[in-house]
């Protein structure tokens, strides 16, 4: 819980940020975004139930503009992506997409403040990138979180997120390639989608980002 807890405020500093910065150093454009981020957690007015839809609609909004989901979708499937057609690649990567925004949304909207993130520099080889960057606990627990990113034009964009060494994307590759070998990758996407009928039903009525 607590690695679920940390992840969901590490993600929130990719999801939640404004526009690009362009041409900044990736770690700039985090550290850029941070106060807007806690701000946005801390807003009263988002925080009450009648705008619960329209807050989660924006955050979704903001994550498709921020965070590389075809490149997170990619390396999660690995091996079993170049099997794929066009046509599933796009399918599984939506899907993907929706698992991982209404997970971390629903840990994002758990913040209560109290936080911080320290910024410990970043390493750039080409068009790669790692930020490393601690977040210290109220109960003074100091916990690394690493984003992988990679440059498209002048933005950086993220595709996993490390916590404590635990990258994401490995997590998810493990579970979806244990679905496939012993079941099938249409299991896997029957899985997804049942999981995404599901988590739809309990949401409350409102806006949805539209899907590019």
């Amino acid at each position: 819980m607590r690695l679920a807890r940390v992840a969901a405020l590490g993600m929130a500093v990719v999801v939640l940020a404004g526009g690009p910065a362009w041409g900044e150093s990736p770690t700039a454009q985090l550290r850029s975004r941070i106060d807007q981020v806690l701000r946005t957690l801390e807003d009263p007015e988002l925080r009450q139930e009648t705008r619960v839809a329209e807050r989660r609609a924006t955050i979704r909004a903001i994550a498709h503009e921020l965070f590389d989901f075809h490149e997170t979708a990619q390396r999660s499937l690995a091996r079993h992506w170049q099997a794929r057609t066009p046509a599933e690649r796009e399918e599984f990567t939506a899907l993907f997409a929706d698992l991982i925004e209404r997970s971390y949304i629903g840990r994002i909207e758990t913040y209560t403040g109290g936080e911080r993130i320290v910024f410990a520099g970043d390493v750039v080889q080409g068009d790669r990138a790692t930020v490393r960057t601690r977040i210290l606990t109220r109960q003074g627990a100091e916990i690394p979180v690493d984003y992988r990113m990679h440059r498209k034009g002048d933005r950086w964009l993220a595709y996993d997120v490390a916590i404590e060494g635990v990258s994401m994307v490995a997590s998810y590759r493990a579970q979806f390639n244990k679905i496939i070998q012993t079941s099938s990758y249409r299991d896997l996407v029957d899985k997804l989608r049942t999981r995404q009928a599901e988590a739809a039903e309990a949401e409350p009525p409102g806006p949805r980002a539209s899907r590019r």
